[in-house]
C-alpha cells in the first residue's frame, strides 16, 4: 500500500498544481457555483471520458487524464462549497483555497487508505472504464440527492459521494500512468 500512497500523492500534486494555476488566472470565481452546477460540470467530464473510452476517437486535444484531473478538482471545489457555502462574490485567496484543498484531500486520502485496507486494493484489478462507470453512478446518486433537497433515508451524504469520485478518479489516473 506504500506504492498506492506515493502514486496517490503524485496524482494529487498534478491536480493541485493545475488548481493553483487556475486560481492565479481566475481567482476563486468558482465560489459562486451552487452544488448542482459543480455536479453537472463533473458529469460532463465523466460523460466525455466514457465517450472517449467507447468511441476511441477524439476531436479535442485533451484525453482522459485531463478530464480525470477536472473531476478531482471540481469534487474538491464541491467539498469546499459544502463546508463554506456558496457566495455571491469570490472570497478566497489562493493560499486560503490551497489550504482548503489540502484539508479535503487529506480527509479523502484517509478514507481511501481505510477502504483500501478493508478491500485489499481491489481497485488494482479494475479497468479504467469500470472506474468511470462508478463515477457516473455516484454522479447520478448525487443528482438524485440534490433533487431530494439533500435528504436521504439510509444513504451516505453528498460529501461521501464526492470523496469516492475523487478516489476513483485518482485510481484511474494511476492506471493510465502505469500503461
Amino acid at each position: 500500500m506504500q506504492d498506492t500512497s506515493k502514486q496517490y500523492n503524485a496524482v494529487i500534486d498534478t491536480c493541485k498544481s493545475l488548481f493553483i494555476k487556475k486560481m492565479t488566472d481566475y481567482g476563486s470565481a468558482w465560489r459562486i457555483l451552487r452544488l448542482p452546477s459543480l455536479t453537472d460540470q463533473i458529469f460532463i467530464k465523466a460523460q466525455r471520458i466514457r465517450g472517449l473510452q467507447q468511441n476511441g476517437v477524439q476531436k479535442v486535444d485533451e484525453g482522459q487524464e485531463s478530464e480525470f484531473i477536472g473531476i478531482i478538482n471540481y469534487c474538491i471545489m464541491a467539498l469546499v462549497q459544502i463546508e463554506r457555502g456558496v457566495v455571491e462574490q469570490p472570497d478566497l485567496s489562493t493560499d486560503e483555497a490551497v489550504e482548503l484543498y489540502e484539508k479535503h484531500i487529506g480527509i479523502t486520502k484517509k478514507l481511501m487508505e481505510d477502504k483500501n485496507h478493508d478491500y485489499g486494493e481491489a481497485w488494482r484489478d479494475m479497468r479504467v472504464s469500470s472506474l468511470t462507470d462508478l463515477i457516473l453512478q455516484k454522479l447520478l446518486r448525487v443528482k438524485q440527492i440534490e433533487d431530494n433537497a439533500g435528504k436521504t433515508l439510509v444513504s451516505e451524504g453528498i460529501d461521501a459521494n464526492y470523496q469516492d469520485m475523487i478516489n476513483y478518479a485518482v485510481f484511474a489516473m494511476i492506471h493510465l500512468n502505469e500503461e
